[in-house]
């Protein structure tokens, strides 16, 4: 059974195919049915409400489920204005899961934050708002389910903009902007596009769309909108300054590359052509992206996988087929085969998109629905499980061809409670349910028509996996070859077991082969229904783990939820309070930790993690495995783990059994029992639960507890009792204290070396802290802390390492007006009260052991301290800046992560004092100036703050001072400069007109990889001349965007040509230079892009071609070619009368782009040229194609693209040019 969209919305979609012949005045006769609902708003209400009853009602027709539950939750959603339009945040959760869309197309990127909208449309109601409008925004929120967020009300004459409106634009990804008629008589329209143009500084999210306007009259403010500001000047309402803010968006959003309604003949392909884009920009990352990420390079189809693998794939191509069950013992490979399968028919074209969602033992339907609906785009809104499977069922009914494969099923599964249609739904809509399971019985239950087993190993290809996986080979003739035969017979043919066994003895003696061998013999496991084969094997590698730390680390792992992404830094704070990594200080246990889990990930015990490169995971069997070694000799468990269970009370626990250990985290707990009756436990992880208070009588008992970890819960009080947890060494408070709390406690905690307290919600730092003389590590980075009292982190002789980027940045500074009682800071009124002083900055240099220091400070005066001693900060993240949105921006941002030392400031080398150069920035890896007025030359700062280990810097305008970058004839360089930097990022420098004067010396800039300039409106000529691209030979990538006057990427002289070869370069991003005339100025060495593979031109209005034919012929690396919106290309490859007629071959070319070039005539050519371009033009390796709106392109090439285009199954819009995160405060369009 399919739904259709009601007869008023189809009526009125049909008229949209009507041509577009009598202007705007006459659009509204095409509309009558939608002109006939009283309200917008009305109208979707009504729609949704009865997607939701027709929902449940199929459901119980084709399922025969139906309820009066149901009903009456139906009718709550009726009477509630449409739960799947309410706007309440979704509780939070810790969805890891990726989604799987295998679309090509690009999307935002991983990185950006999840927003509550999709698109923002910025319309004029009088223009649009009940006819075109209306059914845009009906496909992309309904068909498309995209939210979309689309005013209701009408402004009314002199009424301030909505707050609301402006808070929406800020929470969303991208924005529709409507440019009608009288767009810009409305000041609200204005307003609003001013603060779309504000928040959506990256590439690609504004999208313009000219409704019966040209472009040129919103550009240059002509014709309608002249009159509009005509207007607005004559009735004198708003400020001059106001009217050029205005003027400057118009400006903006009329750069962009958006849609002329005029371009097309109906509004219904006006309509296809605007959502088509949007769709392909917020597509969330595909499964095959996601798994060439991970390490499947240990994949291999062996006899068995192969076997199971035709089946799937019979399965999939037929058409009477549904749901597809696959089983077979844990360790087999199900999961990695299955993701495979998913891959390989998406290339095959069988299927729209897929994606994958663990169920797990212990399923958490919010997470499992939430990765399901994002492969539709769209974040689900209900507010609870019942309402999102209603969202989610109706996304997938809309949609054709979609494989969903549940991963991981352990008993039967209700469909429906997910949110998955029925089987002959997935039917009707050519989608199909792919499952795996261990269990063959579960097949039978989810009534899976093939149900597929996966068998082991043959001996042969066992012995082939085993052999890979020890890392050396064997000749048969020795006793060697002998006894590794046995031991890989042992494994019973599990590719789990194989690879951990094989790793585990790879670099043994034959005597602890025949050993090995002998244990595995002997093994059991406590797993009847394994056969012990996976046990056994696991076992053995754990026992063959070198240290005791290896092996408690491992079980550490065991604590955490299932399949879950686990952060190293925890195991080694866990593993410190426990007493694990006695190393003499904290960075020589963190280098253990890390080479444990290096130890760990080789011998196949643990997995990288998902989406983090600090995390590790743990499979699944592996995890059960841990949880059998870690029953003590006599039997008694020592783990009591359940975390992520989604537990609402606090579950029943044997008193009798001997814990070290109980893991409850990410549940909903709340409350701890009154009593916890466990001497042993050392270890208690309650983070993530409901609980709001700790009972004194609770931890009576456990006067062994070392670890304990109460983050992100609603606790606002401790333990008051002074003989409480004064065993712990490792405590976490992050985001759960209060103002309320009774912190006092804090002081009496001893033995405590790691406290973390991110988040800490009090302006005042406790005092109680400085009593903590074992403190090796603390934590306390919040927005919320402003003063910290003096001689509090002085105390603190131990301290190895410290994190305290807050609000804290004026050192040595007076607190008047305060009385301090206890550890809570009470404002006094009375006159002549009392003054405190603030940490003084040399608190933190007369700590002997700190290693790490990541800090605030506001300028340089509060650093004017006597050194006497040489500093020994291994690590550092300082910011100096007296603006606050520069240090909040570096508190929210992780830019820093990737560079141990890193340095951000807005002041110049000069300023510093000698021994903070000798002990910062001499050792700088990442260094950062934003709004730093006083810059005037980068080589003087170089030398003043001797960067010479400098590997990441950018500079982030404004700025009044800095002409050029670098100026050899004023500052005179002997020696090389920079060269260790790998990347340079320049963001809106604005007085910026070159990059180098003079020559640099020899080796300079020897290692820089990345280039990326952004918003420098002001460089002119060329980017990179000669001087600077002879230093440039390792260059990598090169993004220029954003530029004014830029006329050319590349110029050098030409004596110089031939000695440019830029032999590293293989990817270039050129976007937005409006006035750029030509790539290369001047003969371009033949070979100079001969390794490119990336190549992405935008925005670029005066450019005609991209490269000569005899540039082109040596593009043999070249993978990926798109170019967009350039008004005035004629062709891609010019040619001379002598070349003309030669042959040219993209070799790799893999994917061609071609979009909004009206004057493209032909792909390879010259002015006047009759010849057949298609003859001599080459993409043998060609997969994806896009012709789009390149009207004047008649050429056989074009044919030939257009026929590659036929034949898959999504076009490849651009790419978004912000790969890598620049950061940035503002950006100019």
């Amino acid at each position: 059974m399919t739904r259709t969209v009601s007869s008023g919305a189809s009526n009125a979609m049909s008229k949209m195919d009507e041509p577009l012949k009598r202007g705007s005045n006459d659009i509204g006769c095409y509309f009558e049915e939608a002109k006939a609902k009283k309200k917008q708003k009305a109208r979707h209400e009504e729609e949704v409400r009865e997607e939701v009853r027709v929902i449940v009602q199929e459901d119980a027709e084709i399922e025969g489920q139906k309820t009066k539950q149901q009903d009456s939750i139906v009718i709550q959603l009726m009477e509630s204005s449409s739960a799947l339009m309410v706007e309440n945040p979704e509780p939070k959760s810790e969805d890891h899961q990726e989604s799987m869309d295998l679309d090509p197309s690009t999307s935002l990127p991983s990185s950006a934050p999840l927003k509550k909208y999709d698109v923002f449309l910025s319309f004029r109601g009088a223009d649009s708002r009940k006819d075109f409008l209306s059914h845009l925004h009906h496909e992309l929120r309904y068909v498309r389910g995209l939210q979309t967020f689309m005013d209701d009300k009408e402004l009314e004459l002199g009424a301030p903009i909505y707050p609301s409106l402006l808070k929406a634009i800020e929470e969303s990804n991208f924005a529709i902007v409507v440019l009608s008629k009288d767009y810009a008589q409305s000041a609200w329209c204005l307003e609003e596009l001013t603060k779309i143009c504000e928040c959506m500084k990256d590439n690609n999210r504004i999208i313009p769309l000219f409704y019966h306007v040209e472009p040129t009259d919103v550009r240059y403010q002509k014709c309608s909108f002249r009159d509009a500001f005509t207007n607005h000047v004559k009735n004198g309402w708003h400020s001059s300054e106001q009217l050029q803010r205005w003027k400057k968006a118009l400006e903006t959003v009329a750069n962009f590359s958006g849609c002329n309604a005029k371009d097309y003949k109906t509004e219904r392909e006006v309509v296809e052509a605007i959502v088509e884009s949007v769709c392909g920009r917020v597509r969330p990352i595909g499964i095959e992206s996601i798994i060439s990420s991970r390490d499947f390079g240990d994949f291999e189809v062996f006899e068995a996988t192969r076997e199971a693998m035709d089946n799937v794939m019979k399965a999939l191509e037929d058409e009477n087929v549904t749901i597809i069950g696959v089983y077979g013992m844990p360790g087999i490979g199900k999961t990695t085969m299955v993701e495979h399968v998913g891959v390989e028919a998406q290339k095959k074209g069988l299927f729209r998109q897929v994606t994958r969602a663990v169920i797990s033992q212990k399923p958490n339907l919010w997470k499992i629905q939430g990765r399901l609906a994002s492969m539709l785009g769209v974040t689900l809104r209900g507010a609870d499980e019942f309402e999102r499977a209603c969202e989610l069922m109706s996304m997938i009914r809309r949609r054709e061809r979609i494989l969903i494969i549940l991963d991981d099923i352990w008993t039967k599964r209700e469909l429906s409670d997910i949110g998955i249609p029925g089987p002959k739904e997935l039917k009707s809509r050519n989608s199909k349910l792919l499952l795996t399971t261990r269990n063959k019985d579960v097949c039978d239950s989810m009534h899976c028509q093939p149900r597929i087993p996966i068998d082991i190993l043959t001996e042969q290809d066992s012995w082939k996996l085993f052999e890979k996986n020890t890392g050396k080979s064997f000749e048969q003739t020795t006793k060697f070859y002998r006894v590794a035969r046995k031991v890989a017979r042992e494994c019973a043919g599990l590719p789990l077991a194989l690879k951990a066994v094989a790793k585990a003895l790879g670099n043994k003696d034959l005597d602890q082969w025949r050993g090995a061998c002998k244990r595995l013999k002997a093994s059991k496991t406590p797993y009847p229904e394994d056969k012990g084969d996976v046990f056994k094997s696991i076992k053995l590698s754990y026992d063959y783990l070198e240290t005791n730390d290896s092996k408690s680390c491992f079980l550490l792992c065991c604590l955490f939820p299932e399949d879950y992404d686990i952060q190293i830094e925890d195991l080694l704070k866990y593993g410190i309070g426990k007493g694990l990594f006695q190393e003499s200080d904290m960075q020589e246990a963190r280098a253990a930790v890390h080479s444990v889990v290096q130890s760990l990930k080789d011998s196949n015990l643990l997995l990288d993690g998902k989406m983090d490169r600090g995390c590790v995971r743990m499979h699944d069997v592996i995890r059960d495995v841990g949880f059998s070694i870690s029953l003590s000799k006599d039997g008694h468990r020592q783990f009591y783990v359940r975390a992520g269970w989604e537990l609402e009370d606090w579950p029943t626990i044997d008193a009798h059994e001997y814990y070290t250990a109980i893991s409850l985290m990410r549940n909903k707990i709340p409350e701890l029992p009154e009593v916890l009756e466990f001497p042993e436990l050392q270890i208690l992880l309650l983070q993530s639960n409901s609980m709001n208070k700790i009972l004194d009588s609770s931890f009576k008992h456990l006067t062994a507890l070392r670890v304990l970890d109460i983050s992100e819960t609603s606790i606002s009080l401790l333990p008051s009792s002074s003989n409480l947890l004064t065993s712990l060494h490792t405590l976490y408070l992050d985001g759960c204290l209060s103002m309320e709390s009774n912190i006092s406690i804090l002081g009496q905690l001893k033995e405590l070396k790691i406290l973390s307290m991110r988040e800490f919600p009090r302006e005042k730092l406790p005092k109680e802290i400085g009593e903590l003389t074992k403190l090796r590590m603390l934590d306390f980075t919040s927005e919320s802390v402003g003063i910290v009292p003096c001689n509090v982190i002085g105390n603190l002789s131990k301290l190895e390492e410290l994190y305290m980027q807050c609000n804290f940045v004026d050192w040595g500074s007076k607190v008047e007006g305060s009385e301090v009682k206890g550890s809570v800071v009470e404002e006094s009124k009375a006159v002549g009260a009392g003054e405190e002083t603030t940490a003084l900055f040399d608190e933190l240099t007369s700590l002997l052991h700190l290693r790490i220091l990541k800090v605030f400070m506001s300028d340089a005066k509060c650093m004017h301290v006597n050194v006497r001693r040489k500093l020994k900060w291994i690590n550092f993240d300082i910011c100096i800046s007296g603006d606050p949105s520069i240090r909040k921006q570096h508190l929210d941002s992780s830019s820093s992560l990737d560079y141990a030392r890193a340095l951000t400031v807005d002041i110049t080398m000069d300023t510093l004092q000698k021994w903070f150069i000798d002990a910062v920035t001499k050792r700088t890896e990442k260094l950062q100036y934003i709004k730093c007025q006083d810059l005037g030359n980068i080589l003087m700062e170089y030398d003043w703050g001797r960067l010479h280990k400098l590997k990441h810097l950018s500079v982030i305008g404004p700025n009044e001072k800095l002409k050029e970058l670098m100026n050899t004839t004023i500052w005179i360089q002997n020696e090389p400069v920079f060269q260790n930097l790998e990347e340079l990022h320049l963001v809106e420098v604005n007085c910026l007109k070159e990059l180098c004067v003079g020559e640099l010396p020899n080796e300079s800039l020897c290692k820089l990889r990345l280039l990326k300039v952004t918003g420098c409106h002001k460089l002119m000529n060329a980017l990179l001349q000669s001087n600077l691209l002879q230093r440039l030979q390792n260059l990598e990538i090169l993004i220029c965007e954003e530029m004014d006057v830029l006329e050319y990427v590349f110029a050098c002289e030409v004596f110089d040509a031939e000695q440019i070869t830029l032999r590293k370069l293989t990817e270039m991003r050129l976007e937005n230079l409006v006035n750029l005339i030509k790539i290369w100025n001047g003969p371009a060495p033949h070979a100079v892009f001969h390794h490119v593979k990336i190549l992405v031109v935008s925005g670029c209005f005066k450019l005609k071609y991209l490269f000569t034919s005899e540039v082109a012929q040596c593009l043999h690396e070249l993978e990926d070619l798109r170019v967009e919106v350039c008004q005035r290309l004629e062709r891609v490859i010019e040619a001379s009368e002598e070349t003309v007629n030669n042959k040219i071959v993209f070799p790799k070319l893999k994917i061609l782009a071609l979009k909004q070039l009206p004057k493209l005539t032909r792909f390879y050519g010259s002015t006047g040229s009759g010849t057949n371009d298609e003859e001599n033009i080459e993409f043998p390796l060609l997969e994806h194609s896009h012709v789009e709106r390149c009207n004047s392109f008649k050429s056989p090439a074009k044919d030939m693209l257009v026929s590659v285009m036929k034949k898959q199954l999504v076009l490849i819009p651009m790419q978004e040019s912000d790969r890598r995160e620049t950061p940035t405060l503002s950006r100019r369009r």
